[in-house]
């Protein structure tokens, strides 16, 4: 029989593929885990930087600050995927970064979101809650949450109760989405109200802060699902 004119593939032609296709994807993300550790890295501590150097100093940034402390640990967990088959050790450091981007990261978004919600809605409320020691320990409940986060993390993972991590995942994230949706209709809703009715200098300086915080809310909640997506393509991996 001739196979000559037919789109017959043999299995080792077919294994080629898949392995040349593989290898492909291997580079890629090896590119793309190289970047997010080289340029991470000095941008995240860069930000830290100014922070510190501001007019204001760490108090006022606070919360951004441990965010971008986060996003440095969470960049240098990098080396855990680059190096993920070498040693079960970076098996393990690689698990317990999840934590870092489904649970801190998020919620150091959340407190800024709050943040400048109460600054735009409740500002009486925000004058009485800005002192540094409240930051302080909502930082420190934040982080404490991170660890259980991770170490809960890797404990499903070690179970491989892939269910559970979903579940795990999922509605962390629908919580922490709702918070800032909430946020981000409220001081839309606000900067709609005040605007007709707002004259002079001062008024506009008022527009111009509620629309800043209006801004920076959208863009971290447009930006949190991007990322969770992200997350979510390496769990294959990771069973």
């Amino acid at each position: 029989m001739n196979y000559s004119n037919g789109n017959f593939t043999s299995p080792e032609a077919h294994s080629n593929i898949t392995t040349q296709t593989s290898s492909s994807m291997d580079g890629l993300r090896i590119i793309v885990l190289c970047f997010n550790l080289f340029s991470g890295v000095p941008t995240y501590s860069y930000v830290i930087w100014l922070i510190i150097r501001g007019r204001n100093g760490v108090a006022s940034e606070f919360f951004n600050f441990n965010l971008n402390v986060c996003e440095i640990f969470f960049s240098l967990s990098s080396l855990a995927f680059l190096l993920l088959e070498r040693s079960h050790i970076f098996v393990t450091i690689q698990r317990l970064s999840l934590g870092l981007a489904i649970t801190i990261r998020p919620l150091f978004q959340c407190l800024i979101c709050v943040e400048r919600y109460l600054a735009v809605v409740h500002p009486i409320t925000f004058l009485k809650y800005k002192l540094f020691r409240y930051k302080c320990v909502c930082s420190v409940v934040v982080w404490l949450l991170g660890v259980g986060s991770c170490l809960s993390s890797m404990f499903i993972f070690l179970s491989n109760n892939i269910n559970a991590f979903t579940w795990f995942v999922l509605l962390q994230f629908l919580l922490f989405l709702s918070i800032q949706l909430f946020c981000c209709v409220a001081v839309l809703r606000a900067l709609k109200q005040s605007g007709p009715g707002e004259r002079g200098r001062e008024g506009e300086e008022e527009n111009h802060m509620k629309r800043r915080a209006f801004y920076l809310i959208l863009i971290t909640t447009v930006t949190m699902p991007v990322l969770y997506l992200h997350r979510s393509g390496k769990l294959p991996r990771l069973c």
